[in-house]
């Protein structure tokens, strides 16, 4: 069992504070904490003393890189449920965010990514810094982008979000406004102050005095050629775009593409076109849940982790090991529906989220 200080929970003020506390670990969640975090917010939503919720990570490298991917690794070779039963839990609370009913302010400082994605950007409050470097990276590793990612880049402007997802790229302060990711911009160096000053007057309040002007971005300038590579029916057709516009980026980003898994960049793809016919989060999050869940008993995501973070040889051998190796049966049994009961079902209500302030 992890221990509770993994996650730091108390009130101070006005506000319930979470703090992920597992910095050498880049604060990577692990099942407990999600629980933790769970299980805070819901003891809150009813607590008249409690009138918004920080959410803050320890350290100074990042709020959060995303899922504890070892174990991950590890279950996956073993043949092991955990990681189905942690993402279950893990895309619940990710929809709670999103339907939280008091201001959820995230402070995504420095690395933000997957999992840190899922704790902070479906909350309200969406706080970024000189510092921010917020992605999707998972089709590095043979996964699809999860938590929500593919609802949120679904929506982003044009083909941005096609773009982050592919390439794993991350983006400044400046791009997570512009691709919705992010709300406001606060330099790093005011955050202890606007931490404090939340515990004693209203967000808006707060907001008004410490919100700046982030620093120039580089993906509004390139909005032409993103937008019409991305636009492509297929993987094979945005590589050949990306190369042929003569961009130079767009051919960093091609080389990067082809660098990822070909199985997950193709169901990358069709989630994220079927992200904005699908519904509501929750919906989303459900046929993420399918996805994540065939993924585990794929070859990619094992070998993936094990050249990224286990052997760190920067090599993996994918299989199938070329997109056009990859057929639409294979793509479509990512969103066929599980068996033995496994699907997640998540309520929805048709009402619009309440803003309190």
């Amino acid at each position: 069992m992890t221990d509770e200080a993994d996650v730091l929970v108390h009130v101070e003020g006005r506000t319930g504070r979470l703090t992920l506390n597992r910095p050498k670990a880049l604060n990577a969640l692990s099942h407990p904490m999600v629980l933790r975090v769970e299980e805070a917010l819901t003891a809150w939503r009813g607590d008249p003393a409690v009138e918004a919720v920080v959410v803050s990570g320890a350290g100074e490298r990042g709020l959060c890189a995303g899922g504890d991917i070892r174990a991950i690794h590890d279950d996956a070779k073993a043949g092991g449920t955990a990681s189905a039963d942690f993402w279950r839990d893990e895309y619940r609370l990710n929809a709670l965010i999103a339907r939280y009913p008091k201001p959820y302010v995230a402070l995504m400082d420095g690395i933000v990514m997957g999992g840190g994605v899922g704790i902070s950007a479906h909350g309200n409050v969406r706080i970024v810094t000189e510092r921010s470097r917020v992605a999707m990276p998972e089709t590095g590793i043979g996964f699809v982008p999860d938590v929500g990612g593919t609802y949120l880049l679904a929506l982003a402007p044009g083909e941005l979000g096609t773009h982050l997802a592919l390439t794993g790229a991350p983006v400044g302060a400046a791009d997570a406004l512009l691709c919705g990711l992010a709300d406001h911009f606060v330099p790093a160096d005011r955050l202890d102050r606007l931490s404090a000053d939340l515990g004693r007057a209203p967000v808006h309040e707060v907001l008004a005095r410490h919100v700046g002007q982030a620093p120039p971005g580089l993906l509004a300038a390139r909005r032409g050629w993103i937008d019409h590579c991305y636009a492509a029916d297929t993987v094979e057709e945005i590589v050949e775009r990306l190369l042929a516009s003569g961009e130079p980026e767009a051919k960093d980003a091609a080389e990067t593409i082809l660098t990822k898994s070909p199985t997950a960049l193709k169901v990358t793809l069709s989630a994220l076109r079927r992200a904005r016919e699908t519904g509501p989060l929750e919906r989303v999050l459900e046929q993420e849940y399918r996805i994540s869940c065939t993924a585990l008993r794929s070859p990619d995501l094992v070998e993936g982790i094990r050249a990224q973070v286990i052997d760190k040889d920067r090599a993996p051998r994918w299989s199938p090991a070329t997109l056009e190796e990859v057929t639409e049966s294979d793509v479509a049994r990512y969103f066929a529906p599980l068996d033995d009961g496994r699907e997640l079902r998540l309520a929805v209500t048709d009402s619009p989220q309440e803003v309190p302030w």
